[in-house]
């Protein structure tokens, strides 16, 4: 903290501020807790999370019908998919919006995401063109990434049961999707009726986070971090600035690709997830792929009229069981991974996401019962994120500590490029034929990209169970 040019009343005030904040704090961590209530917030943050995953998911479980009502072309997706480029000046702010949690709190963010995603839901509800339903996706691509449910978990958890209890609400979260279509078929007589969904999700989400705005409490160890913080001295803040300036010393961007570049662990886990972004048209547009793909095999053509039966039919019941299947998809991850290693899990999910989106898209193809084919939908979407989340854990676990943090930007910069190639071939073809085109697409870009990834990792990466993160180089493997 720089005193230097501050006047003697500026420093007094200061003082007085910081006493004040110090009293706060103090207050609420001497408030008492009952016996219960790790179990009611354990409530509350499942709720919050439930409603975090369907605003995330529900624009892509009904992506055909709100692409097709608010662009007349038989590229409607295609559009869709491209109109997001809008959203990302809002996701560089949610870089600037998400460290003041470290400065002001969690709770006062958990609370303002979920009513921000909750009203963006309702945005869309209320929505009647464009540019109402872009103004409520760019505020759920706002909210929904700063995931302070999940530091709620990982600093309210005792820690020998953090893992486990962070399982158990991510697959409650998973289920609560479940939710969306369940209301298609309760509310949707037609496909042009999808903003009727977003109305409850919207309402509970706001009750929710009111609900955690009057029971929540700040989490201890925040609530510790920041006392600490404030108490300090000035030779103390100073000395704390310059160890963290050696920390990070070689931090940065450049400096971890670099790294990771040159030492085999992390170039290939780098390359393999480059490779998986390659797949990603395919859990963008699932729901797509069935509608399509059941208008043609069911009733022979993809006019609108088969489209609207398909949607409040087929695809409706294919949804059902498509959270069932990513919940457990996710969940083998997780168990594989602490039991046979990330390298092992890796393998698993990627090779269960290559042969789910083979099944579920043939079985759709070929009329298979839909509840089938959303389970099978629903593995593949949930494995595919899943080989994403192990190869982020490893290239973590791959890197030193000065550049740990760097190293998930870096990969995040390398993912883009999987993406980049991806897109080069998505959004012509597809704009030139139309959405009936997307299976192929995808079926062209996933089968091959996936299969390239599941013979690096097996030939060119090693485990990273049980890493000390303390002392990794990132040249063991070399």
């Amino acid at each position: 903290m720089k005193t230097k040019a501050m006047t003697p009343e500026k420093l007094q005030k200061l003082q007085l501020k910081r006493e004040k904040e110090i009293r706060y704090w103090e207050k609420q961590q001497a408030r008492p807790k009952s016996n219960t209530y790790f179990w009611y917030l354990v409530l509350i943050i499942a709720l919050i999370y439930a409603v975090d995953e369907i605003a995330s998911q529900i624009g892509t479980l009904m992506k055909t019908e709100i692409a097709n009502d608010l662009f007349q072309s038989a590229s409607s997706v295609t559009i869709l998919n491209l109109l997001q480029v809008v959203a990302i000046p809002f996701q560089v702010l949610g870089l600037l919006y998400r460290p003041m949690a470290d400065r002001f709190g969690r709770k006062i963010f958990l609370v303002l995401n979920t009513f921000g995603m909750s009203i963006a839901m309702f945005v869309i509800f209320l929505s009647q063109n464009v540019f109402m339903y872009v103004i409520g996706a760019c505020m759920i691509m706002f909210f929904v990434p700063h995931d302070m449910h999940v530091v709620f978990i990982m600093e309210s958890s005792p820690q020998k049961k953090r893992a486990i209890t962070y399982s158990v609400i991510k697959f409650f979260a998973n289920m609560a999707v479940m939710l969306v279509p369940i209301l298609r078929r309760l509310l949707m007589q037609s496909a042009d009726e999808w903003r009727k969904v977003y109305m409850i999700p919207a309402i509970v989400g706001i009750v929710i986070s009111l609900i955690a705005l009057l029971c929540a409490r700040e989490t201890d160890a925040f609530i510790a971090s920041r006392l600490r913080f404030l108490r300090m001295t000035e030779e103390e803040l100073k000395a704390e600035a310059d160890r963290k300036k050696a920390d990070n010393a070689q931090g940065g961007l450049i400096a971890a690709l670099k790294f990771g570049m040159q030492h085999k662990q992390l170039r290939w886990v780098f390359i393999c997830f480059a490779l998986a972004g390659i797949g990603v048209i395919g859990s963008l547009d699932y729901q797509t792929i069935i509608t399509y793909c059941y208008a043609q095999s069911v009733h022979g053509g993809i006019g609108e009229e088969f489209l609207n039966l398909v949607s409040i039919n087929e695809v409706t019941q294919a949804l059902i069981l498509f959270p069932l299947g990513s919940a457990i998809a996710q969940l083998i991850m997780g168990f594989v991974s602490d039991l046979k290693g990330r390298k092992a899990a890796a393998i698993t999910v990627a090779a269960n996401c290559l042969v789910c989106f083979i099944a579920f898209t043939l079985g759709a193809k070929m009329n298979f019962n839909p509840s089938v084919v959303g389970f099978l939908c629903g593995a593949f979407v949930g494995s595919y994120y899943s080989t994403n989340d192990v190869l982020i854990m490893m290239a973590s676990e791959s890197a030193p500590t000065n550049l740990r943090s760097s190293t998930s930007s870096a990969q995040t910069v390398i993912g883009f490029v999987g993406y980049a190639m991806a897109y080069l071939v998505y959004v012509p073809v597809t704009m030139i034929f139309g959405n009936a085109s997307i299976t192929t697409v995808s079926l062209c870009l996933l089968i091959p990209s996936f299969a390239i990834t599941l013979i690096a990792l097996i030939k060119n990466t090693h485990d990273t169970r049980g890493v000390n993160l303390d002392t990794v180089t990132g040249c063991e493997w070399d």
